[in-house]
């Protein structure tokens, strides 16, 4: 399996390298993108990738372009890869919207301001590892903070011979986009992604849970139990609002101002961590729990539209993916539930259908059966097993394994 080891560069005056390259990146990006619009507008046609290559690698030995060879020539690549593949989602979507008459949502990719591009990746050339946290890129050295040590079998061989040689390194990468990456705060960081072996899956007991999504209550499970959800960007909305102050305050263009808009992106970062941190401690107590999870499949875009900034705050999309993540790869299951089933409005014991339940009704009681519902875990319950207990089968709506 292929696993990421993301590091950060210490801040050195000679980082400013890293920098400018990651700006030449993105000049080079937005020049295609400006080749794809004039291609388009003079032929009507998309313009191939491969053709796009080449026209690039000529283009480097003009005048004014000599700027094109200071990059390296897999990652001058992988930027004109990551616009095809912005277009593939384009046309890809545009095509599904027309065949259902509804008008995409996806924009075909346009221009990025330079000093926001970023990052670009490396694959097999352009970088060495000279020590064990000092890597050479563009016959520069930088230094990073090894903070674990990095697991696999090595391709490339450091200098000193007697060091274990630890990892398999397939490019030099962060978490997304891949590449060494500048965050919004200004720092540097590098990934290393290495194919390194599974490690022994957690323990099965056996259980299988549903669970439900909530807004006050962020998981209700089948069993009862819940979790509630710190809200990260409600804690810190009071650090948000002063910074965004100071923001506001400053002149723009100022020097004071670049500092102020980088101390934003610092609360913004340090909150984001925290709820990702989070994240994967639940996520992994759940995996240690139960061997089969169930989750409903929830229009969160429409949510987003209702609720706003809470539901983004919970960022359960972001959850599923790493809950999702653990199961598999720790051989569970991992399972999701029609959106369409009425999960919180059918009791799972008698299977009545209350249509007249609001948001606000936490608690309600069956006129079929006459006992008091509980929610959160009656959803949970259903998302389970798919139906009411006195259900036919076929009232479940769909399921989809994953």
């Amino acid at each position: 399996m292929i696993k990421q080891f993301v590091y950060k560069i210490y801040s050195k005056p000679k980082v400013a390298n890293l920098g400018r390259l990651i700006n030449l990146h993105g000049m080079l990006y937005n020049h295609c993108i400006a080749l794809h619009k004039r291609y388009y507008k003079l032929t009507g046609k998309h313009l191939n990738q491969f053709e796009l290559m080449q026209h690039i690698a000529k283009l480097k030995d003009r005048k004014g372009f000599e700027w094109i060879g200071l990059m390296g020539s897999q990652s001058v690549q992988d930027v004109i890869k990551r616009i095809e593949k912005g277009y593939a989602l384009f046309f890809s979507e545009n095509k599904k919207a027309k065949a259902i008459g509804k008008k995409s949502r996806i924009r075909p990719p346009t221009f990025r301001k330079i000093d926001k591009y970023r990052s670009f990746t490396l694959t097999q050339a352009g970088w060495k590892l000279v020590q064990d946290n000092i890597l050479c890129v563009d016959g520069r050295t930088y230094k990073f903070a090894l903070s674990c040590p990095i697991e696999g079998k090595m391709a490339q061989p450091l200098k000193r011979a007697a060091r274990p040689r630890r990892a398999t390194f397939k490019t030099v990468t962060p978490k997304v986009p891949l590449g060494i990456k500048r965050d919004a705060v200004g720092d540097f960081w590098v990934a290393f992604a290495c194919e390194v072996e599974a490690k022994t899956p957690i323990a099965k007991t056996g259980q299988t849970a549903g669970i439900d999504f909530g807004l006050k209550t962020f998981l209700a499970f089948s069993d009862g139990s819940e979790v509630e959800s710190p809200q990260f960007f409600r804690q810190g909305s009071k650090e948000i609002a002063k910074a965004n102050r100071k923001v506001s305050r400053s002149v723009k263009g100022s020097g004071n101002r670049k500092k102020a808009v980088k101390a934003l992106a610092r609360v913004h970062r340090d909150i984001t961590r925290r709820r990702e941190d989070w994240q994967w401690k639940e996520a992994r107590k759940i995996v240690e729990r139960f061997d089969i999870v169930w989750i409903e499949d929830l229009n969160l875009r429409g949510m987003k539209a209702l609720w706003g900034r809470k539901v983004s705050d919970l960022a359960f999309y972001s959850f599923t993916l790493k809950l999702d993540y653990l199961l598999k790869s720790n051989e569970k299951q991992f399972g999701k539930r029609d959106r369409f089933l009425a999960s919180s409005k059918t009791h799972f014991d008698c299977g009545y259908v209350n249509h007249d339940l609001k948001l606000s009704d936490r608690v309600w009681i069956c006129n079929q059966c006459g006992e008091l519902v509980q929610r959160d875990h009656n959803a949970a319950l259903m998302i389970e097993h798919g139906r009411a207990m006195s259900c036919p089968p076929s009232v479940g709506g769909g399921v989809e394994i994953v």
